[in-house]
């Protein structure tokens, strides 16, 4: 055999199976020649060697491609010879045939049971792949990150873990990255012989003060925004003057009130009722003034026509009016008393 034969791709070529008894001379003794010559030859080939039938037929002188195969064939019928269809790859799925050798010949249960176990040791190693290193801290790698951004601040990884708790205080505070890094690289010496020690002065002398606690709102009455334990809630004094009005087409039990409810919501009502007449009465009242006035001024129109229901209207435009004053005088209406107000029966009568 030559010494340079050739290797199979990784994780292809000759598999050696377990638990074999020592190599001896009679090993391949109940094979045919073919066989057994095939048998030996594979037997001494390292472990991912190529035992295809190209190879094999090119790699020994006594047989071609089409013995190699017939005899690959029936190496696998004496139980010498193994081949499974594995699935391998990761996101594209191919199927490929993993070779195993036996120099003791294995019956069909002891390959079943031998793949059966190798499959299973397999897919648990897929399942539970091996724990990588346990994520870092935003405070490591920004301290990983100091040497990047001046390299005078170049720090080690057991700096960075000493240092670990001080610099999380940082993020605490709510500090960006670019504001933590400007902080610890700004303003420099020339020269930082101890970077480590340097950093944990600047860690503890230039923290940011804690951020202000954010105002919590007062819950407010629905009705009078007054103070109250939640939000959406009545105070005591609207929950008292306020029943809850029943709801249409359901029978509400009597429900007692607490005393003098009633009566100061009636004397409420009534106080309303009463501004409101008032002030109506000094509306009604301004209006009449108004009109008088305009009917002093058109010579007692108002009076024959507003308050004097007998008198026929059109008699009161057609008659005579009286020439206007002169230019600067007020007009003076000889039916009117020296206080301004007519002296007609039935304009008093009407008040």
């Amino acid at each position: 055999m030559a010494v340079d034969y050739p290797t199979a791709a990784p994780g292809f070529g000759k598999r050696t199976a377990p638990s074999q008894h020592a190599r001896s001379a009679n090993d391949f003794a109940h094979l045919p020649e073919r066989e057994a010559y095939l048998a030996h030859f594979i037997d001494r080939l390292p472990e991912g060697a190529a035992i295809d039938i190209k190879t094999l037929a090119r790699e020994q002188p006594r047989y071609g491609q089409q013995a190699v195969g017939k005899a690959l064939k029936a190496l696998c019928e004496a139980g010498h010879l193994k081949r499974e269809r594995e699935k391998v790859g990761d996101g594209v799925v191919r199927w490929v045939w993993r070779t195993f050798f036996s120099r003791t010949p294995r019956t069909e249960s002891w390959w079943h049971n031998f793949l059966g176990s190798r499959r299973e040791r397999r897919a648990s190693a897929d399942a539970d792949p091996e724990p990588g290193p346990p994520p870092r801290s935003e405070a490591y790698r920004a301290l990983a990150e100091l040497g990047g951004a001046d390299k005078r601040l170049m720090l080690s990884a057991k700096d960075c873990e000493a240092l670990e708790p001080l610099a999380a205080e940082w993020f605490a505070r709510r500090v960006t990255l670019d504001r933590f890094l400007h902080v610890m690289t700004n303003d420099l010496p020339h020269s930082v012989s101890a970077p480590g020690p340097f950093v944990r002065r600047r860690l503890v002398d230039k923290i940011p003060p804690e951020p202000p606690a954010a105002p919590t709102a007062v819950p407010r009455c629905a009705d009078c925004r007054a103070p109250v334990p939640r939000a959406g809630a009545l105070c005591r004094r609207c929950r008292t003057a306020l029943p809850d009005l029943p709801h249409p087409g359901v029978a509400q039990p009597d429900v007692a009130q607490p005393p003098g409810v009633r009566d100061r919501m009636i004397a409420e009502v009534r106080a309303v009722v009463s501004r409101a007449r008032e002030r109506g009465g000094r509306e009604r009242g301004g209006r009449e003034r108004r009109a008088r006035e305009r009917g002093d001024r058109t010579g007692g129109a108002w009076e024959s026509a507003d308050r004097a229901p007998s008198a026929d209207v059109g008699s009161v435009l057609a008659a005579p009016q009286a020439d206007p004053p002169p230019q600067g005088t007020a007009a003076v209406d000889p039916e009117v008393l020296g206080d301004g107000w007519p002296r007609n029966k039935s304009f008093g009568a009407g008040r």
